[in-house]
């Protein structure tokens, strides 16, 4: 990644941990109070990214904190949080963005986890479950219209079987309601024949084959 860098640049960077809030002071006298719940669940991380781009919002990170902050040469920072999520490379246009769109950002979060029925935190008696990736495989028109024959798809909490892979799948629309409804494809899991009740572990590999014609 280029170290070039022609916005604002931070002069201060300082985590307060009592109160999980990281501040950012930057060269245009622009200072940003950020909260480590609001860093983690807009970390640019490709763990994120993905959950993003598959409908999964995340959530339960209300508590959570900074670990440690490390220097990425003079464009970055890497922060470590204490959930164990450590892949997300801040760049300063980044952190900067995130300041300056703050509010509209969170109320924008906010009402994901409306629109998906999500708490923001669960209950201390209903601990949060934790999302799972299966690999997919896709055979004949579905590969050929898609323009792909494999992904890693991203199943967030609640029952996780074939059924609920394929009701994930069928929010995507369009080609997705056809080809993946239930009476009109075989599924394996793992090169084994399954139903749409067979459970499904992190790392399955799950095919989907047409049985009906495009």
């Amino acid at each position: 990644m280029s170290s070039e860098h022609s916005g604002p640049l931070p002069t201060e960077i300082k985590l307060h941990q009592s109160s999980r809030t990281l501040s950012i002071t930057f060269d245009d006298n622009k200072r940003f109070n950020l909260t480590c719940e609001y860093l983690r669940v807009f970390s640019p991380s490709a763990e994120v990214r993905t959950a993003s781009d598959q409908g999964v919002t995340i959530s339960g990170k209300e508590t959570v904190n900074i670990t440690s902050i490390e220097p990425m040469g003079n464009y970055a920072v890497r922060l470590t949080f204490d959930d164990g999520h450590d892949s997300g490379v801040f760049p300063w246009e980044l952190l900067y963005e995130l300041g300056t769109n703050q509010a509209a950002n969170w109320q924008s979060y906010l009402d994901g986890l409306e629109k998906a029925g999500v708490a923001r935190n669960p209950l201390p008696d209903e601990p949060e479950e934790k999302t799972l990736t299966v690999n997919v495989l896709y055979f004949a028109w579905i590969a050929e219209k898609l323009g792909r024959e494999s992904e890693p798809v991203l199943l967030p909490r609640g029952k996780k079987d074939v059924a609920s892979l394929l009701a994930q799948l069928r929010k995507r629309g369009d080609i997705w309601e056809r080809g993946f409804d239930e009476k009109n494809v075989n599924i394996t899991v793992n090169k084994q024949f399954a139903s749409p009740n067979t459970a499904l572990h992190e790392n399955d590999e799950v095919g989907i084959v047409p049985t009906v014609p495009w």
